[in-house]
């Protein structure tokens, strides 16, 4: 429905967005180590394993002796690098990259990952609790990057972003509409779809997050969206 291409808004403080950069390589090294087989551990253990799975988060329900392989509150971090196809992994990778940067960028690198993994634990934790007799686990880092996709919302609304509508129609429009337009689908989703294999809850989690969380840790100053206002207020 929606798939973002392009922005063009140049860094401003960063020589490049390591942490994205750190992020993607993650996220691509867990999948190639788990889609494609080349874990010693099967794919079902790792996900199990390393997956969010609410009602066992919530102790309703137990692992198997021997499956968990990190603490349960450890998987609200350890699912977020893992992907269920290569698509997943490239819609999501696709979105970090688009908007992470830029994010990024306003942040700094440290305060940036400390944003990315707060968003992703709310994401699980709203999934958790919309979701707490749940035994499937949830992957993915969505609901993360929902948190990004607000904060970018915040600090560039006015840059048009170019973007691919209902899968063929390439369109720049303002990423206040093209975001808001975005964010309308995950709400929608979330209280009338009736898709249970993906997590609506988490990506409004993450979005709730990433607003909650940009303002206290952007920088004071964003030049970018300095310009567009003085722009918009000369022309």
């Amino acid at each position: 429905m929606f798939l973002p291409l392009y922005d063009g808004v140049p860094l401003a403080y960063l020589k490049a967005p390591l942490v994205i950069r750190a992020l993607i390589g993650a996220c691509a090294a867990a999948w190639l180590l788990t889609g494609l087989g080349f874990s010693p551990v099967s794919e079902h253990r790792i996900v199990a394993g390393l997956g969010v799975i609410p009602a066992v988060l919530f102790g309703t329900a137990a692992l198997p002796q021997g499956l968990p392989l990190v603490p349960e509150p450890i998987t609200l971090v350890t699912s977020l690098f893992l992907h269920g196809s290569f698509l997943h992994l490239a819609g999501n990778m696709l979105f970090l990259w688009v908007f992470g940067d830029n994010v990024e960028d306003g942040m700094g690198h440290a305060r940036f990952l400390v944003f990315f993994l707060l968003c992703g634990i709310a994401a699980c934790l709203a999934h958790c609790l919309m979701n707490p007799l749940s035994t499937a686990p949830l992957i993915g880092a969505s609901g993360a990057i929902a948190g990004v996709v607000a904060a970018y919302l915040i600090l560039y609304p006015r840059v048009k972003v170019w973007a691919l509508y209902f899968g063929r129609l390439p369109l720049q429009v303002p990423a206040m509409y093209a975001i808001g337009f975005w964010i309308l689908l995950q709400v929608g989703s979330a209280f009338l779809s009736g898709d249970q294999d993906v997590g609506w809850f988490a990506h409004l989690g993450g979005l709730a997050a990433g607003a909650a969380l940009t303002p206290m840790l952007r920088r004071r100053y964003d030049p970018v969206l300095a310009r567009a206002e003085v722009s918009e207020t000369r022309g």
